[in-house]
């Protein structure tokens, strides 16, 4: 186990199509986190700015960029870039700098402005590497690779397209209640059966789609916390980053093959169960100490998995949990509480930051209708390309 650090304060900007700059969404969110932690800008001795791919220059310096845009006061800065796993890499990052007493109090943030449609590679022509590989050799979109896990799914465990479409319906519901989420609306299990298909036996309202927004979060030392008057603040126990083990036996995203185990025996579980246990080692917690989840459901079938990966219940049993209700408000682990990305979309270095957000408003008892009462643990559940692992665990 390591030490804990403080979440002080929280922020977002609203997810969307706002057709602005990245810098606004972010800064926007910093100054609310800021805000919301009752600490001054030229208090924060370090920021932590993930990085986006599809802002220029500013965006591959996102730490400065933000920096700038808040006014220079003399901060240590850093940028990070994991995918998808951007902000865990940005959160680890500065609960590293805290823990080593380099800084008391980093501010967090990460934001994007998507473009429109399904992530397309970066320009150029690189055969050596997987992401244009599986574009150019495969015509593979991501929501090719969401079909062939939901196929896998259907073909291992038993899964149907109505238990996909029953995670939308709970997400939906969800989302509506969420000021921050871009999509607003429930939806029923008859309304996704009628979308257009879009990757066999996905449906238009199966997958995420690509979305502007930022998230940004204020943690501190938890000494400073104290001094601050924040004792009984949301703290993280542990940020899980690992990466796979070789060989990998399941295809993921980039990849358009999997590894071979003629010579070497595959792992005893998957990468993105080991991502979910070396946090529960971590934090000295199991998924029965859990009140609550925040998952990376870049479709609807990725939920279903991710409760297996996180233990929630034994392998080929998430749609069983999820007929049950237990993964609802109410049940015995709700699951994607904020809406989830089926709500949100991806604005990729944002995410992992705003699951945190949530487990955060969670925790504190300040989530509205979304509450679940007595949240005390929350975990969250994320992965960026190229094997970058990514789990937070907060307590109160």
């Amino acid at each position: 186990m390591t030490g804990d650090v403080a979440v002080l304060g929280v922020g977002m900007h609203p997810w969307g199509k706002w057709g602005r700059s990245f810098v606004e969404y972010g800064t926007a969110a910093a100054r609310a986190a800021l805000a919301d932690a009752g600490v001054d800008w030229r208090d924060v001795g370090s920021i932590v700015g993930a990085d986006t791919v599809r802002g220029g220059y500013p965006g591959y310096v996102a730490g400065a960029t933000f920096a700038k845009a808040l006014g220079w006061q003399g901060a240590r800065v850093t940028s990070v870039y994991a995918a998808c796993a951007s902000g865990a890499q940005a959160i680890a990052t500065a609960r590293a700098q805290i823990l080593a007493g380099l800084a008391d109090v980093v501010l967090v943030v990460g934001a994007d402005a998507a473009p429109k449609g399904f992530f397309r590679p970066a320009g150029g022509d690189r055969p050596d590497d997987p992401d244009w590989l599986r574009f150019r050799v495969l015509g593979a979109t991501n929501p090719t690779y969401f079909g062939l896990y939901a196929r896998r799914r259907m073909a291992v465990h038993g899964d149907t397209v109505d238990d996909f479409a029953q995670v939308k319906v709970k997400n939906a519901a969800l989302g509506a209640l969420n000021p921050y989420a871009r999509y607003r609306k429930r939806v029923t299990a008859e309304e996704v059966a009628a979308s257009a298909v879009v990757a066999d036996p996905l449906r238009l309202l199966d997958i995420c789609a690509t979305s502007d927004g930022g998230a940004a979060l204020v943690l501190s030392s938890v000494e400073f916390a104290r001094r601050h008057g924040a004792a009984e603040a949301v703290r993280i126990r542990a940020v899980s980053t690992v990466t796979p083990r070789y060989p990998t036996t399941v295809l993921d995203l980039p990849d358009i093959a999997t590894d071979s185990a003629v010579a070497v025996e595959p792992a005893p579980e998957t990468f993105r169960a080991s991502i979910a246990r070396t946090a529960y080692e971590e934090a000295g917690l199991g998924p029965e100490d859990l009140s609550l989840a925040e998952v990376y459901d870049l479709s609807t079938a990725l939920e279903l998995q991710w409760y297996e990966d996180l233990g929630l219940c034994g392998a080929g049993e998430a749609a069983k949990l999820l007929r049950e209700g237990a993964t609802a408000p109410g049940g015995r682990i709700p699951v994607n509480t904020s809406g989830g990305l089926a709500s949100f979309g991806e604005a990729v270095p944002a995410q992992a930051i705003a699951q945190v957000c949530e487990l955060t408003w969670q925790l504190r008892g300040d989530a509205g209708d979304r509450q679940i009462e007595g949240a005390r643990v929350g975990v969250t559940a994320n992965q960026g390309l190229f094997g970058h692992g990514s789990s937070v665990i907060a307590v109160r």
